[in-house]
């Protein structure tokens, strides 16, 4: 089924006077959150999740409690205690070690209850999300809380990808659609036609890296980042940051196209003039008007 619109989520009414509990995992994104409640008087409380969000994060009066990824049950009572009602989940995540995954008995409860369904990232989330508001809580997107934060449609940066680019973007659209759709990954690395490589397990920034060693000489490759075709906008969208222009261009990369209305550039206004300098393109996309007639 083709894609008609670049965000194809109803909105979620919520009411920015309740207070935001906010699951912090790492990357710079928690960081802006929390500054733009502070900014906007938004209350708020922070479960930051060791091993993942940064040392830095919870410093001077900002309201947290550290817990174990596997401690659901801790974070749910005290999300109560704070009178938490709207919750975003942001942040990076890293695979977890069996120490870090022993579960309370609520996440032992969750586990069991969703059995089979436990097959990729997203299957794992949407149980997730289910459950929180099964507790009396909603999840919202970081995108409903701050405004204007979703990648914006067009080419972005002074340069714009030619038309070579513009047909390894439509193959890594096509690429990475039919990868997405079975939960496997949102990036995929083309140059020259060619697939120099699909994201894993392992991330973006080392699929570049792997996509270096692989690189042909001529035409630079580009990178393409999209939002699976079944993955909820509220968690996990597609993100770029700094890092990944920086390891796009130590890599010999020509650009970056990611989804627009359905990804996020972290400091977008740095990302730019990095990839300015670097006389890289960032492009926004609609998938749909890259698929073949």
């Amino acid at each position: 089924m083709k894609e008609k619109s670049l965000n194809n989520e109803s909105t979620i009414t919520h009411n920015p006077e309740r207070k935001l509990g906010i699951v912090a995992g790492g990357g710079e994104l928690p960081f802006k959150l929390i500054s733009w409640c502070e900014k906007n008087a938004r209350p708020y409380f922070v479960l930051a999740i060791k091993g993942n969000a940064a040392e830095n994060l919870c410093t001077g009066n900002i309201p947290h409690e550290e817990i174990r990824i596997g401690q659901a049950g801790t974070g749910f009572k005290r999300f109560k205690q704070e009178g938490v009602k709207e919750i975003v989940l942001i942040g990076t995540i890293k695979r977890p070690s069996f120490k870090e995954l022993v579960p309370d008995l609520k996440t032992a409860a969750f586990f069991a209850k969703i059995g089979s369904k436990a097959l990729g990232d997203d299957g794992i989330l949407r149980a997730l999300i289910k459950e929180i508001e099964a507790e009396g809580m909603k999840v919202v997107g970081i995108q409903e809380v701050m405004p204007d934060i979703l990648v914006k449609i067009g080419t972005l940066t002074a340069k714009a990808p030619d038309k070579e680019d513009e047909i390894d973007i439509r193959r890594g659209v096509a690429v990475a659609t039919s990868l997405g759709a079975l939960d496997v990954g949102q990036s995929v690395v083309v140059q020259q036609g060619l697939v120099l490589g699909v994201e894993g397990i392992e991330g973006t920034d080392k699929l570049i890296t792997r996509c270096g060693e692989y690189k042909r000489q001529g035409k630079a490759p580009v990178l393409i980042k999209l939002r699976k075709p079944s993955q909820d906008l509220r968690v996990d969208l597609p993100t770029i940051g700094l890092k990944t222009v920086e390891n796009a261009h130590a890599q010999g990369f020509k650009g970056i196209a990611v989804h627009a209305g359905n990804a996020l550039i972290v400091n977008e206004p740095e990302v730019i003039a990095l990839a300015n300098k670097y006389k890289m393109f960032i492009k926004g996309i609609n998938p749909a008007e890259y698929e073949e007639c």
